[in-house]
């Protein structure tokens, strides 16, 4: 008979509550670890695409060579971008949104006036996609295709709110959304003319989306003036009161 003295059962049955606790992860924790884990992921074949996708575009094949190249197979691959390229370059477009914030909350924005921090906005944007300007056409080139418009369209309202919550803009009237509208325009326009700017300062492109912005500046003062002047006029102030 052994004279090994024996734990008491409850002292063994506390060492095994603890054991199997620290062996089980709480739900909440496991999803916020598969969610890294797949945004991770998702960031390993976006780098591999982007080296193709100058190329050759952002197709089935690229997205495929990049998960292989990435080392994930097929399945997850269907999983983490179940649209396939379009999902490709949801996420590529999200993650330059990303970096493009992280820098502008890094800048002293609050100092400058707003048509500055707009343009930071815009032309820190262009910086990160310079990394990849080939993709970035090419990714430019699948959304302007009519079938993909609405997405397109979602992928703009997401930068243009990144840019504006960054300049510190807290509307919360119509102007909330014209202001996006505007910008989305202007960021746009001047994406358009990155594209074909070559010059290593892109100088043309820095004049370019200043005047765009100058422009909406001027226009918003003559909005303005127009109404300030118009409101003089009792009609059109009893017409121009919102209807109850």
């Amino acid at each position: 008979m052994s004279d090994t003295p024996k734990k008491p059962r409850a002292t063994a049955d506390k060492a095994a509550a603890q054991k199997d606790k620290a062996a089980k992860k709480p739900a909440g924790v496991e999803a916020k670890a598969e969610a890294r884990d797949d945004e991770a992921l998702k960031a390993a074949v976006l780098d591999a695409a982007l080296a193709h996708a100058g190329f050759d575009g952002f197709t089935d094949k690229v997205l495929e060579a990049a998960g292989n190249e990435a080392g994930v197979n097929a399945a997850e691959l269907t999983r983490l971008f179940p649209e396939g390229p379009l999902a490709l370059i949801e996420f590529y477009s999200a993650s330059v949104d990303r970096e493009m914030e992280e820098r502008l909350a890094a800048m002293d924005l609050p100092s400058m006036k707003i048509r500055l921090r707009i343009a930071e906005a815009v032309k820190a944007r262009l910086a990160i996609l310079k990394r990849h300007k080939e993709a970035a056409r090419r990714a430019a080139a699948v959304l302007s295709l009519p079938m993909h418009a609405g997405l397109a369209a979602k992928l703009m309202y997401r930068t243009v709110d990144v840019m504006w919550r960054a300049a510190g803009d807290t509307a919360t009237d119509f102007n909330f959304y014209s202001k996006r509208g505007i910008l989305a325009g202007v960021y746009g326009s001047t994406l358009v003319r990155w594209f074909a700017d070559a010059s290593a300062d892109e100088a043309a492109t820095n004049e370019f989306l200043a005047a765009r912005i100058e422009n909406v500046m001027q226009f918003e003062k003559f909005k303005a003036k127009a109404k300030e002047a118009l409101s003089n006029f009792p009609a059109f102030a009893q017409w121009a009161k919102p209807k109850k």
